[in-house]
């Protein structure tokens, strides 16, 4: 399988891994990725927005619906629900993934911990098999477990990078996984686009609804069935505070401690701090519109799901060039400098959706493709650039605080299109919104002296910045 997806460009050496080790790495990225694309970027926004309005009584296939629902008491329009629901989940990641972060810091063993995460979500996804009905409740409730256990196997994935590859290296072995990741999220889109094509019925939306159901259900089964390679052929590198602590107390306990004593002294790091900073607000837009995009387009532009399938397709392979040609980019002028170019680029589409005609699908998979090439980039070097901010043995707990904001979790985006949409109704203007967390990145980002603060977290610059 390797062979069959791996891009023809040079691999990077790294005297403490294997290209073996690599490759099972980058699978990761091929396994989850399902779980990215068919499940938050396409499926679950329109399913879990079809069930919350049957819920609050509203006719299958209706073209619009002003019905609310009261989870826990609390009076809720239906279409808000699903993007109320992404910032909950964000807001409890906030409190867990810092925490797993900590635990694979000291713990000698990360593949248990990226194996329980793994499945703990796969099984979850798996679940929404049995959210028939108007059984809104059940799919809140298994969307949240499923993606605060996809952030937390994220951390414990990343924070194997630094073991990957030196400070020239990251860039490149971080874009190869992403782009990697791409190819297997659009193979299995690219198999539910058929199933959808073949097996839905004109007039029928009950079975438009249960094709995106079982398409969901696949990517879980996806997800865990391809975790297995990088359980198979990752190594442990323990850091030297999990060697020392062998046998000694429990991990969990002792890394709730260690998450305390970082969290007491992080001031001596700031500018990690800044760019993490700069990181959770652009990284929030991007995620964002990643997250909301299928409900825009069925909602507000009433294009038709297959519409919507194949220009996250298109996204997803034309992702796969883009976070290469990005990640040359970078090693020419640098990954800041290439992640604030991504920055302007992202501005530019915010814009160009906002103008897009309804019922139009061929400018909407345009701008799909202009996503698609600016997508992985922006983000595997993001990822990239943060492992050589971060000192040396605290990787999981310092990417538990860069995932809050990554791999579909997003907070204040979800919560300010969710707002907008319920006091305007109109979706193009919760859109607008979002442009906030791009300028307002950008201008963070450009605020900081990265080869300075690669220095002051103890770590040697690459050549190329």
């Amino acid at each position: 399988m390797a062979d069959t997806v791996a891009p023809a460009v040079a691999e990077p050496a790294h005297p403490g891994s294997t290209r073996r080790e690599r490759t099972g790495w980058y699978f990761y990225d091929w396994a989850n990725s399902a779980f990215q694309t068919t499940v938050i970027t396409v499926f679950l926004g329109p399913f879990l927005t079809t069930v919350t309005e049957l819920a609050a009584g509203c006719e299958l296939g209706a073209d619009s619906c002003d019905g609310v629902v009261h989870p826990l008491g609390i009076r809720v329009a239906a279409g808000s629900f699903y993007p109320y629901l992404i910032s909950l989940s964000v807001f409890l990641t906030v409190f867990v993934l810092p925490v797993v972060g900590a635990i694979a810091d000291r713990s000698a063993h990360k593949k248990r911990l990226l194996a329980l995460a793994a499945f703990t979500g796969a099984g979850a996804t798996i679940g929404f098999a049995f959210v028939t009905g108007d059984r809104y409740l059940l799919g809140g409730a298994l969307f949240l477990v499923a993606n605060i256990s996809f952030g937390a196997a994220v951390v414990v994935y990343n924070s194997f990078l630094p073991q990957l590859g030196g400070p020239d290296d990251r860039d490149a072995i971080s874009s190869r996984g992403w782009a990697i990741g791409y190819l297997g999220g659009g193979l299995l889109l690219a198999l539910n686009l058929v199933a959808v094509t073949l097996l839905s019925e004109e007039g029928n939306p009950q079975r438009t609804l249960d094709l995106a159901r079982w398409s969901i259900v696949s990517a879980g089964v996806w997800w865990a069935a391809f975790t297995l390679l990088p359980l198979r052929w990752l190594r442990e590198h323990p850091a030297a505070a999990a060697a020392a602590r062998v046998g000694r107390g429990n991990v969990l306990t002792d890394g709730f401690r260690q998450l305390g004593h970082t969290l007491r002294n992080i001031k001596a790091y700031p500018l990690t701090l800044f760019f993490l900073l700069a990181f959770l607000v652009y990284n929030d837009g991007i995620q964002t519109v990643i997250t909301l995009a299928s409900q825009y387009g069925t909602e507000e532009l009433k294009l038709e799901q297959s519409t919507l399938i194949v220009t996250i397709l298109l996204v997803q392979f034309l992702a796969f060039g883009g976070a290469l040609a990005l990640g040359a980019l970078a090693r020419r002028i640098g990954a800041w400098k290439t992640v604030l170019l991504s920055l302007v680029l992202w501005t530019g589409v915010i814009i160009a959706a906002f103008r897009l005609p309804a019922e139009a699908p061929l400018p909407f998979m345009v701008l799909g493709g202009c996503i698609g090439l600016v997508l992985g980039g922006s983000q595997a070097l993001s990822r990239s650039l943060f492992s050589q901010l971060i000192p040396a043995g605290k990787e999981g707990e310092y990417y538990g605080f860069y995932e809050i904001s990554d791999k579909g979790t997003s907070w204040l985006g979800p919560l300010a299109f969710g707002l907008v949409f319920q006091l305007t109704s109109s979706y193009r203007v919760g859109l607008v919104s979002l442009l906030i967390f791009f300028v307002v990145g950008f201008a963070l980002l450009a605020a900081v002296p990265i080869r300075r603060a690669i220095i002051a977290a103890g770590n040697t610059p690459p050549r190329v910045l």
